[in-house]
């Protein structure tokens, strides 16, 4: 929920002005509730009224909504959407960490791409992961990191309070660029692909919406205040990612923290590719799975698709915006409100129903919005 989308969100304020603030609390309600609901697609109740874990993935929801039509229609789009979605994380992750070598080492004639093969050299490690454990330390580490980050910024954010104004918001704001705050607020918060995996991890799982309520909040106030602090200190001079409005002794220091955190919270997106695979390919085959060898083979297939990605495709961030407006608001919004209608309609009250076809339609309007203005970008880029 602290991922690098965090960092333009004074850039989104820059264009959403006082809706900006509102969006990142209410994104934070939507998305915590949508994970709740895709949660409580995986339980059915027994004869006794008991709650019990019928479903173990997004996928297995999936196939139990569309069996009607074809038994594994459904797994089949979530699974190669979630892998979409997941591959092109990583290939981001590889991406910005080229740019923060690059811009850290200026006066070091290696060019851009050249740096991202360095970062990719370190993430070898990786196809040695085998648990959720291994990941989640690293993550642990990441949001170590992360804070740091945040730390730095809103530091020299507050020695200049001074020049603080709140006539810096503006009041008229641009359809286009209003569009491109709510990508940016909503999409910092989606983590819904790994929350069954999560949810079936923990040891006491009837704690998961507890944690994801406090999660979601803490993300919030932490959203808010920083958003806040950065956009109030640059205003109209505040750039795409904040850390670039740094003075020139604090960039080094933050673009290799931001390095840091780049290259550890690639393990979560890369693992949770790699185990959708592995389920697929598990139910033909169980000792091809158990294969230790398979596994590592699929690993470092998987590891240097996204170096090939990251060296090749062109104008990445206009297709990862594409990309995110497709899978992104898919993940969040319209799956898991379309799921929960379809399998829990006869238990949901008015009010829930409303809410879930609500969230639908919020889910269909900004992937239909998002895409639209990503293809527009693509084309000016193309020509």
């Amino acid at each position: 929920l602290q991922g690098i989308f965090v960092l333009g969100l004074p850039y989104a304020l820059l264009h959403s002005g006082y809706s900006g603030l509102f969006l990142i609390i209410v994104a934070a309600a939507l998305c915590c509730y949508t994970g709740k609901i895709l949660i409580a697609c995986l339980y059915e109740e027994n004869e006794d009224g008991q709650l019990l874990r019928v479903r173990d993935t997004y996928e297995d929801i999936a196939n139990a909504c569309c069996k009607k039509l074809s038994p594994k229609l459904g797994g089949m789009v979530v699974n190669v959407t979630q892998v979409m979605e997941l591959i092109m994380t990583c290939v981001l992750y590889l991406v910005v960490s080229g740019n923060f070598l690059s811009h850290s080492f200026p006066h070091v004639p290696v060019a851009e791409k050249t740096w991202s093969v360095i970062a990719f050299v370190t993430l070898l490690p990786c196809v040695f992961i085998k648990t959720l454990k291994t990941v989640s330390k690293l993550s642990q580490l990441c949001s170590l990191v992360h804070f740091m980050i945040i730390l730095v910024v809103m530091t020299y954010c507050l020695t200049q309070i001074q020049q603080w104004s709140w006539a810096k918001f503006q009041l008229s704001i641009e359809f286009e660029d209003f569009l491109l705050s709510v990508g940016v607020i909503i999409f910092s918060y989606t983590s819904q692909i790994f929350l069954p995996t999560l949810e079936g991890n923990m040891k006491n799982p009837g704690e998961f919406r507890c944690m994801l309520n406090c999660t979601h909040f803490f993300a919030c106030v932490l959203k808010t205040t920083f958003a806040l602090t950065a956009f109030l200190t640059w205003g109209e001079e505040t750039k795409e990612v904040i850390t670039d409005n740094l003075p020139s002794f604090l960039q080094t220091l933050v673009n290799l923290c931001l390095l840091t955190k780049a290259l550890l919270s690639y393990p979560l997106p890369f693992f949770a590719a790699t185990e959708i695979v592995y389920a697929c390919v598990s139910r033909g085959n169980s000792s091809i799975y158990r294969s230790s060898l398979f596994a590592l083979g699929v690993r470092g297939s998987f590891l240097l698709l996204t170096l090939l990605m990251a060296m090749f495709i062109p104008h990445f961030a206009l297709l990862m915006g594409l990309t995110g407006s497709v899978t992104g608001a898919a993940m969040t919004f319209l799956l898991p409100s379309l799921f929960h209608l379809k399998l829990k309609w006869e238990k949901l009250s008015f009010l829930e129903k409303c809410a879930d076809i609500s969230l639908f339609i919020l889910g269909f309007l900004s992937s239909l919005a998002g895409t639209v203005c990503s293809i527009k970008g693509l084309l000016e880029v193309f020509g």
